[in-house]
């Protein structure tokens, strides 16, 4: 949950941002071309200016590598058969080519078993997050994708 919350303290100071530099935009630049122009271009230089820092922000700060994960509630374990509130199911991986987003019976599993299948998947699959590389060990908020 934190890296979560650090990706949107970083949007919203984005936000903050923005306001004086469009102000200064519309107040000098373009207010001769009335409201509705005025605003027009300042959302036009905003999102020449802030696409670059948006892209940085989402591209150095994502949570899911490309990884779609399912949770569905109180579902029982595939694996050990524990009913569990929260089971979790790997979806799609597009650096192992793997996409069951359609599969039309998933399996979900408990945190442990969930994190002991996607380390045996990744070491079969020969990536580069297979056990003792580190982050198939890491709980799935803590993963972090190589820069």
């Amino acid at each position: 949950m934190k890296p979560l919350l650090k990706t949107y303290g970083l949007y919203l100071l984005r936000w903050q941002l923005s306001t004086p530099i469009l102000a200064v935009c519309v107040a000098l630049w373009v207010a001769p071309l009335g409201a509705t122009g005025a605003t027009v271009a300042a959302n036009l230089i905003g999102g020449i200016i802030f696409f670059w820092i948006d892209r940085w922000i989402f591209h150095h700060t994502d949570l899911l590598y490309g990884e779609l994960w399912e949770v569905r509630a109180d579902v029982t374990c595939a694996d050990c058969g524990a009913p569990v509130a929260r089971g979790y199911r790997l979806a799609k991986a597009a650096k192992f080519g793997y996409d069951k987003t359609a599969d039309p019976a998933p399996e979900f599993r408990c945190h442990d078993c969930s994190r002991q299948k996607y380390a045996a998947f990744a070491a079969a699959a020969g990536g580069q997050d297979a056990p003792g590389g580190s982050q198939a060990e890491r709980p799935l908020h803590q993963r972090r994708r190589p820069i």
